[in-house]
């Protein structure tokens, strides 16, 4: 008897080390914009792991409306229950209740349509600044990340992430792999050691 071969997927948002968190990442975009929101101060795994995690304390479901209308102080604890799904829970709660209740509002609570809605990459990246939590940097990089990692490409993407559309290892956007993972780290690193010599 022969057993058949199975092709092993190589996942497109490889950002946990966690098979199931990667791959709600790139089925769920809700997580992965509470993963992008999450992505500061903590290390890049912890952040976007926390929306599988959020997904288990709140029954199994991940939705904008649900997380919109919970108690804050519901919500709040569930970040702090260990263990914590941010460095600060409490104020990542709230920006995570905000960025929910924006998406409600405005995209009838898919996530999807932040990004599906965009005709052009300036578009994008304006309707990402305009979610909360999302900076100038943060929205282009997201941007790329989707370009890159998901095949969003709306036109003129490149120009709209600035250098984080371009080839190289810039940021999560680039991350394939543990190789990229390390290259990535050490741009960052190379980037604040510059920074700190500027002071």
């Amino acid at each position: 008897m022969v057993t058949p071969r199975v092709a092993l997927v190589t996942p497109k948002l490889p950002l946990t080390g966690d098979t199931e968190a990667d791959e709600l990442l790139e089925n769920d975009s809700l997580a992965l914009l509470i993963g992008m929101l999450l992505d500061q101060q903590v290390p890049m795994e912890k952040a976007f792991h926390s929306p599988y995690d959020l997904k288990q304390r709140l029954g199994d479901k991940l939705e904008a409306a649900d997380i919109a209308s919970r108690d804050p102080d519901e919500l709040r604890e569930m970040f702090k229950e260990r263990p914590a799904l941010h460095r600060f829970p409490a104020a990542m709660a709230d920006r995570t209740q905000e960025l929910s209740r924006r998406i409600v509002e405005q995209y009838e609570g898919d996530a999807g349509r932040v990004w599906a809605s965009a005709t052009t990459g300036d578009e994008l990246v304006a309707n990402l600044r305009e979610l909360p939590g999302f900076g100038e940097q943060k929205a282009r990089v997201f941007t790329a990340l989707l370009a890159k990692r998901l095949g969003v490409k709306p036109q003129g993407w490149e120009q709209a992430a600035g250098p984080y559309g371009q080839p190289g290892h810039y940021s999560v956007a680039d991350i394939d792999g543990p190789d990229s993972l390390a290259a990535v780290r050490a741009y960052k690193k190379e980037q604040k050691a510059r920074a700190k010599a500027k002071r």
